[in-house]
């Protein structure tokens, strides 16, 4: 059993504030944000699915899911291979190994890893970045973690596709100003848009997130959510916010 005073010099171990999960992340590389947090809860994801997690860094959101009760068995996949390890550690950290598996590998060897037609839901926070419109971070995982190759979304729908069974649902986050572009390549991939939320940072910002759920083989309805609004005129985590944290009143 690995002890705190085994994590690296360069680490830290959070405490998620859930049902007593941990997270180890490096002190100064890519660190999970509100997003994840948000996509968890949008998530519908069943208490006995099987879940695969595109892109899972350090395995926060099979943490973040398990901690809510959602889902019974989950598949991360990531590339890096220093951030696959760390996403093992956190895994027998909190004696989840049996639940959760970690591949180092890319999106695009998910059909060769994974039945095809096997999984009841994708979930995936992709890199945002996209290609020529941004400047590339010096360090190559912040680089890896934020910002897109050329065809990354395709290869991301496309897969979700391939191992999603009939009515298998894919479930992500993306900034809203790209929402159109989103949306057509989910559509390209043959995966319906079904339901969409816009979050707000405040009611005097445009929206900067769309939480999005996808289904494969289901009929074109697309249904738009209440939004959802992070900070009240005082500047405060509104209701719903700390609700969907677990902030006590």
């Amino acid at each position: 059993m690995m002890e705190e005073n085994q994590i690296l010099e360069d680490e830290t171990l959070e405490d998620l504030q859930l049902n007593g999960l941990k997270l180890i992340q490096k002190k100064n590389n890519f660190r999970f944000g509100m997003d994840a947090v948000l996509l968890a809860d949008f998530a519908r994801i069943h208490p006995r699915d099987h879940v695969v997690d595109f892109g899972t860094g350090t395995g926060i959101l099979p943490l973040l899911l398990i901690g809510r009760g959602k889902g019974e068995s989950f598949t991360g996949l990531e590339i890096q291979q220093e951030m696959a390890e760390m996403a093992k550690r956190t895994m027998r950290l909190n004696h989840l190994e049996h639940r959760v598996s970690i591949l180092c590998a890319d999106i695009a060897q998910a059909p060769e890893l994974i039945s095809p037609c096997s999984i009841d839901a994708v979930i995936c926070n992709p890199p945002y970045g996209m290609p020529g419109t941004v400047m590339l971070s010096q360090s190559a995982s912040l680089t890896t973690a934020r910002h897109q190759k050329k065809h990354t979304l395709q290869q991301f729908f496309t897969s979700a596709f391939r191992i999603l069974r009939g009515k298998g649902r894919l479930f992500l986050v993306y900034p809203a100003s790209q929402m159109f572009s989103l949306m057509t390549e989910v559509k390209k991939a043959h995966l319906e848009p079904k339901h969409f939320r816009l979050v707000y940072p405040d009611l005097l910002h445009p929206a900067n997130l769309v939480l999005l759920e996808a289904v494969k083989d289901a009929r074109p309805l697309l249904q738009p959510m209440p939004p959802l609004i992070v900070h009240s005129e005082k500047g405060d985590l509104t209701n719903e916010l700390k609700s969907i944290y677990h902030v006590q009143e």
